[in-house]
């Protein structure tokens, strides 16, 4: 099967895989669309099977990524995601293969990427990143790797900033970091602040509107990431439902 890179020439026309359906009034796709044009010119890279369904690879040199991160001359995989039909057929090694090829063409010296300890939503698989060749060159609080692949032995390793070493903040109750990365966050960020205001609940939304505000970040993963109270919660995109049920955990 081919793979497409998508571009300012075919973004507006091609399916980018883990978007929402703004026939469905969500505007996800679109959001997550101008985030991606915005970034073309710092040398964001799309690459995805000729398909409509999640096989796709998002990359950015590491100077340019939304991820607090100590790391000069890598390439940081943003979003790797295979999933459904297209598993077990080989497509995950062809597009980390295709990675690789456009890092080395460049003169990177390895791939970067934010993981976690064991598999978990919206973060790449670790067990398979480490079947690769990946190691684990940095943690921090509750559960994140920092994952490397590089290309020599003396390649210096990246390593998180400190800023999000700990998981705190020093604003009460909740507060919700995240950004148009996803096309998912907009649309569950809204849902979140409109069940909080409804339960009598404070609910700070804070949206990274730049890099440099998102490479400063309290937690890595800047797509989303929620806070309670100062402490850090999750990174998941929380549903209608969970968020409901996470409410009535802490409500107690």
């Amino acid at each position: 099967m081919d793979i497409i890179r998508v571009n300012n020439s075919n973004i507006d026309t091609e399916h980018i895989c883990c978007a929402l359906s703004d026939k469905k009034g969500e505007g996800g796709a679109a959001a997550k669309k101008n985030w991606m044009k915005d970034r073309f010119e710092d040398g964001l890279v799309f690459k995805k099977l000729n398909a409509r369904g999640k096989a796709f690879i998002e990359y950015i040199p590491v100077e340019q990524a939304w991820c607090p991160l100590a790391a000069k001359e890598y390439m940081f995989i943003n979003c790797f995601w295979i999933s459904g039909k297209f598993k077990g057929q080989g497509y995950a090694n062809l597009l980390l293969e295709e990675c690789i090829s456009d890092a080395k063409a460049q003169g990177k010296i390895g791939l970067v990427v934010l993981s976690s300890k064991s598999k978990m939503p919206f973060l790449s698989d670790p067990a398979y990143l480490k079947h690769k060749g990946f190691q684990v060159c940095d943690m921090v609080k509750p559960y994140y790797e920092l994952l490397v692949l590089p290309f020599y032995e003396q390649a210096e390793k990246p390593t998180f900033k400190e800023c999000c070493r700990q998981g705190v903040i020093e604003h009460k109750g909740i507060v919700l970091y995240y950004s148009d990365q996803c096309p998912h966050t907009e649309k569950y960020a809204t849902i979140t602040a409109n069940i909080a205001h409804t339960r009598g609940v404070a609910l700070t939304l804070i949206k990274y509107q730049t890099k440099e505000q998102a490479q400063n970040g309290p937690a890595p993963f800047t797509t989303y990431s929620l806070f309670w109270d100062g402490a850090f919660v999750t990174h998941e995109i929380l549903s209608e439902k969970k968020f409901v049920k996470l409410l009535d955990r802490i409500q107690l």
